[in-house]
């Protein structure tokens, strides 16, 4: 791995204790195995790694962000949602009319609510709209995986790279990084084609490395939208051959980081950008390192996705021949 860790945020157990008051507090009440599942997938610890110098303030917010994303993830997922399009389809558009500001209906509604009022207070119209348009771009993943599921088709790898871009829901949290970094990229910079070029190649990382660690579980469950499966179909190669060939992209990816921090220095110049606006483009790329080790080593720690059988420790070792610590 090309980037150093810098780190937990000191804050991650007072945030879990935040997340879990504020789930009660919304009325989302989780079963039994819901709760476990969520006590397994570690909201607070990927929060934390990931922002590990913002205030308990954005770092609660943050979490509980990701706690209601990951309620979202496992219903569509796992639950009767994700296989029925018409019923996926009426959800995802409720919690977009939400977004939107219509009234809320219901726990996941109203705690979307909540979480859309805290965030966009005091931010610029022109990062509302980004962060509703990644959000929204996020949501509607889940019907085309619906859609896709029940046609029977499984998409090919070139146009699953770019649905991924969007299903792992790493952009919105790149928007909510601007909050923590007291920054409001304008609309110039958020037109930059190396700044986009950094932006995608820090969540097709996220989206490649959350595969690897979750194509088990996922095969179980009859999920075809991972990349390892996808290489493996394509290929027709063994599991652990797939997971190789994977883990080889995994290490270009990072690359493609580095690449577009070269590229976005010197569009910089170019366009002759300097002052706040400048100050802000360079604070992106240096988090944005961080954010990937983070995101890297959240996926080695949480117990979603380390299990102790054998394809895990293959898996694992996999990940570590690409990856030093």
């Amino acid at each position: 791995m090309p980037f150093q860790s810098a780190g937990c945020n000191p804050g991650v157990e007072e945030t879990k204790k935040a997340a879990w008051e504020w789930a009660d507090a919304n009325g989302l009440a989780l079963t039994p195995v819901a709760r476990k599942k969520m006590l397994r997938t570690r909201p607070e610890l990927w929060i934390s790694l990931i922002f590990p110098e913002a205030s308990q303030k954005h770092l609660d917010l943050f979490c509980q962000w990701l706690f209601w994303a990951f309620l979202v993830d496992d219903e569509f997922d796992d639950g009767p949602a994700g296989r029925d399009p018409h019923m996926c389809e009426e959800a995802i558009a409720r919690l977009v009319d939400v977004l939107d500001g219509a009234e809320p209906h219901g726990p996941m509604e109203r705690a979307l609510h909540g979480l859309r009022e805290r965030t966009c207070v005091g931010r610029s119209p022109v990062w509302i709209r980004q962060f509703r348009r990644d959000t929204v771009s996020w949501l509607w993943t889940y019907y085309a995986e619906a859609v896709e599921r029940a046609a029977g088709q499984v998409p090919s790898r070139a146009d699953f790279v770019k649905h991924r871009r969007d299903s792992v829901a790493m952009q919105p949290f790149l928007d909510l990084h601007e909050i923590t970094a007291g920054i409001d990229l304008p609309e110039s910079a958020r037109s930059l084609p190396a700044y986009i070029a950094l932006r995608n190649a820090v969540t097709d990382h996220s989206g490649l490395c959350n595969d690897i660690c979750s194509f088990e579980k996922e095969a179980v469950l009859g999920y075809e939208h991972n990349a390892v499966r996808l290489i493996q179909r394509d290929r027709r190669s063994t599991l652990q051959e797939a997971v190789d060939e994977a883990g080889i992209q995994l290490a270009r990816i990072a690359e493609r980081v580095q690449r577009a921090e070269k590229e976005l220095a010197e569009e910089i110049e170019a366009a002759g950008i300097d002052g706040q606006t400048r100050a802000a483009l360079e604070r992106c790329a240096r988090d944005y390192r961080g954010l990937v080790r983070g995101d890297f080593d959240y996926h080695a720690r949480a117990e979603r996705y380390t299990r102790p059988d054998l394809v895990e420790v293959d898996r694992r070792e996999t990940l570590s021949q690409y990856f030093a610590a």
